[in-house]
């Protein structure tokens, strides 16, 4: 039996990193699996007025407001309606000095992959025209072909209002609302 030392490990958890994969449009991308906080099943967003069409709108996750992303849209893939198996994966995303939480819609979630950081390839170049910086590199997981994606980088520059302004929004969208009359 081959005992693995403490150093052997540290290295081997240097040339590998886990990710979490999913579909979207029969195509599996991956995220950084410690960026994930939590995954959820669709459920229905408060409305933002004025937010570009990918921003789905925002939940209450336990008290925090939670911006949520379809990134079909934001990929400029055609949309599908929601259903059984879409899912909210909850990420923890680092916009400048700060982290924000914010959900990304997928049409489901795949599996949880090791990559060993010398199997990823660079994405291609398309030109000047084309930003793929938010692609840290493809891999092959599984006989298929994974899109790793760096969170940061994909969702660091969204514009998104700040948590408590959401929640002011929020407040001010609900005191508008016409209060049920019971007859």
């Amino acid at each position: 039996m081959t005992q693995i030392t403490q150093q052997e490990q540290a290295n081997t958890d240097e040339t590998s990193q886990q990710y979490l994969t999913f579909i979207m449009a029969s195509e599996e991308y991956g995220v950084d699996i410690l960026s994930v906080q939590e995954i959820r099943g669709w459920e229905a967003t408060t409305i933002i007025p004025n937010s570009p069409s990918h921003v789905k709108g925002v939940i209450n996750l336990r008290g925090t407001i939670v911006p949520i992303i379809d990134l079909r849209q934001r990929f400029g893939i055609e949309t599908l309606e929601y259903g059984a198996t879409t899912v909210v994966i909850v990420v923890k995303v680092a916009i400048s000095s700060d982290h924000k939480i914010i959900g990304i819609v997928v049409d489901a979630v795949s599996d949880v992959f090791s990559v060993n950081n010398t199997d990823v390839r660079s994405a291609p170049d398309f030109g000047d025209d084309t930003d793929l910086g938010f692609i840290k590199g493809l891999t092959n997981a599984q006989e298929k072909m994974v899109i790793l994606l760096d969170i940061n980088k994909l969702l660091g520059s969204e514009i998104l209002p700040e948590a408590s302004q959401l929640s002011n929004l929020i407040n001010n969208i609900d005191a508008q609302q016409p209060k049920a009359v019971n007859e």
